[in-house]
């Protein structure tokens, strides 16, 4: 009796936060992981958390910003892995912040290739063998700040909406070839990324008193969104965002 293929899911930033979550989660939903990344010790320590859930795993170095690494990253999951069944772009984040004023243009431009353009170019490479076998998904990792006014972020705000927009369209485009397209649109997260945030007490008291669970939200909480869309359980689901931000966007002011 033949045993079931294990489907393959390629991560982006998966070193850590989100996107280490992200991976061990699918690992344990029975996929094989290929894990991209800058550090390869970080990458290392997740595909070790995948492999007790018996993943085959593969790390894959990756400057998300440098295009030619972006498809080489695509082309190397399938050759080492298989045919690729889901890719979670979660590759991003602002490591800096300013007001519109004061940003200058290779800041813009810096954070939209990390969270968005990097991000294309994944897709496009997942979505040529995707649409070609028929059959795969996508989920794009957004933010809330590509929903609502998001001051000292504008650029990194302006990425998200626009993979929000990206998501909707790749999900239009090739949905006629049974491949999904989503996204899912995180509040403030408790991830070495928002450190400055949590760590400082009236910051943090401030960014909670937003949310209407009244905390945090935890990258297994994101995690386990992600595994929803790439499973079969949400066969009937493309094109949206799911918004997980423990009610920040719909509390009362």
């Amino acid at each position: 009796m033949n045993q079931a293929r294990r489907k393959v899911a390629l991560v982006t930033g998966a070193s850590r936060g989100i996107g280490e979550e992200t991976a061990v989660v699918l690992a344990r939903d029975g996929f094989d992981l290929a894990l991209a990344a800058r550090s390869v010790e970080e990458l290392e320590k997740t595909a070790a958390r995948c492999g007790e859930h018996g993943a085959r795993t593969i790390v894959i170095p990756t400057d998300m910003t440098q295009e030619t690494q972006v498809r080489h990253m695509v082309e190397k999951a399938e050759k080492n892995l298989g045919a690729l069944d889901a890719l979670v772009n979660n590759a991003g984040g602002s490591p800096f912040m300013a007001g519109i004023l004061d940003l200058r243009p290779d800041g813009w431009e810096k954070l939209l290739r990390l969270n968005l353009t990097s991000a294309f170019w994944a897709t496009q490479e997942a979505g040529r063998r995707f649409v070609a076998q028929q059959s795969g998904t996508v989920v794009n990792i957004a933010s809330v700040a590509g929903l609502a006014a998001s001051p000292a972020l504008i650029a990194y705000g302006a990425a998200k909406a626009a993979l929000i927009s990206m998501t909707t369209t790749a999900a239009a485009e090739w949905g006629p070839s049974g491949v999904r397209v989503n996204a899912v649109a995180p509040g403030w997260i408790k991830t070495d990324l928002n450190r400055f945030a949590w760590e400082n007490p009236e910051a943090e008291k401030s960014l909670v008193a937003r949310a209407a669970l009244g905390r945090w939200g935890e990258s297994p909480e994101i995690a386990e969104v992600v595994a929803f869309l790439v499973s079969d359980r949400a066969s009937y689901i493309t094109g949206q965002t799911i918004v997980a931000d423990g009610g920040m966007t719909t509390a009362a002011p």
